[in-house]
């Protein structure tokens, strides 16, 4: 470990000469790329030196502690100094072993999300409406920018499907872990012997590709242009503003009507559709990578049960790792960090195991 270390603080050190050179900054690509590099290791080698001076310290308290001459009071204090600092070391190299853990090549991009109710009829509708607010809701916590690209709203209320964009730092190393079947437990306000129903919604983060990841031939493409409708059928355009567009090789289809502009339907419908050949392509690599990675909390099978959300006893329970928390209202408000990290911590651990 601490050959890697000491290479990456090398490493690190001719990236603050680079990004400082004006010749390196004329060519903005290169240096985007170098700035980005820089911002990867930088809380690695901030970590390594607090590790090292952590050393240091020890070194010079067994040093201090090696004098005979050394004063009782003395002798104490740097006895409880040696082991606070003893059991600092040991922190400090846990973290760092977590740092050093090959990083998801996506957890820098953006995301997209897709919403669809599931089992559970109307109210199933509603449960979807409500992880669409929680998403969006977190996302204004964390600074992010958030698009609906694509949506189906039914007249009784709720969300039939959804589809949107979310754009920040670190957006998919913090929801990656969401994609699979959430599931609510509930008294519909309809419901006048007060039974509880289930109802489920399916959620997809897919990582956002970018166009040199993902290559579309021209003749892969139909492209269909029609009028919008409303709830019900209703046209409400009179332009042919809306878009589908069908990947021919994978049959795979996106419609997308939200604007009424064609072209920023069509932009949107082949931002979708790029996400999702992505993941595709990302499920291929994987699935000869050690069995899916096994090392991901679930599968991010999207038919996973991976959470329950129980109204009657406002808790949420997270079946992957078996934890469950309470104050739902919050939770459904965006307040989720305390599931994220704890999901994190334990994909962590679970990696750690891997390359230990």
């Amino acid at each position: 470990m601490l050959d890697k270390l000491d290479f990456l603080a090398e490493k690190y050190a001719e990236l603050n000469e680079k990004i400082s050179d004006p010749e390196v900054i004329a060519d903005q690509n290169q240096w985007k790329k170098l700035v980005k590099e820089h911002a990867h290791i930088e809380p690695i080698i901030q970590k390594y030196n607090q590790f090292s001076d952590t050393l240091t310290a020890i070194d010079d308290t067994k040093e201090m502690l090696s004098d005979k001459q050394l004063e009782k009071d003395f002798k104490e204090m740097a006895e409880a100094e040696l082991d606070e600092l003893s059991k600092k070391k040991v922190e400090l190299e846990e973290e760092l072993r977590v740092l050093l853990l090959p990083k998801d090549a996506n957890d820098d991009k953006n995301v997209i999300v897709e919403i669809r109710a599931g089992a559970g009829g109307s109210e199933a509708a509603l449960f979807a409406g409500d992880l669409f607010r929680m998403f969006t809701r977190y996302a204004e916590r964390q600074g992010w920018k958030s698009e609906i690209m694509s949506s189906s709203i039914p007249d009784i209320g709720g969300i039939k499907e959804i589809i949107f964009a979310i754009e920040g730092t670190g957006v998919y190393s913090r929801l990656k872990y969401e994609s699979g079947v959430h599931r609510v437990q509930r008294i519909p306000s309809t419901e006048s012997g007060g039974r509880i129903h289930t109802s489920t919604a399916t959620v997809a983060v897919l990582p956002e590709a970018e166009d040199v990841e993902i290559e579309i031939g021209t003749n892969d493409l139909r492209v269909d242009v029609y009028r919008s409708s409303g709830n019900g059928g209703q046209s409400v355009n009179t332009t042919d503003s809306a878009v589908r567009i069908t990947h021919i090789p994978t049959g795979m289809v996106v419609t997308c009507q939200d604007e009424k502009s064609q072209l920023k339907n069509k932009d949107k419908a082949l931002k979708i559709l790029k996400a999702r050949l992505y993941e595709i392509e990302q499920q291929k690599q994987q699935s000869e990578i050690a069995e899916n990675r096994k090392s991901q909390v679930g599968t991010g099978d999207r038919s996973e049960r991976i959470r329950t959300y129980n109204f009657p006893q406002g808790r949420i329970s997270d079946h992957r790792i078996n934890m469950t928390v309470y104050q739902l209202d919050a939770f459904l408000d965006g307040d989720i960090d305390e599931m994220v990290n704890a999901l994190i911590t334990n994909d962590q651990a679970e990696k750690l195991k891997q390359h230990s």
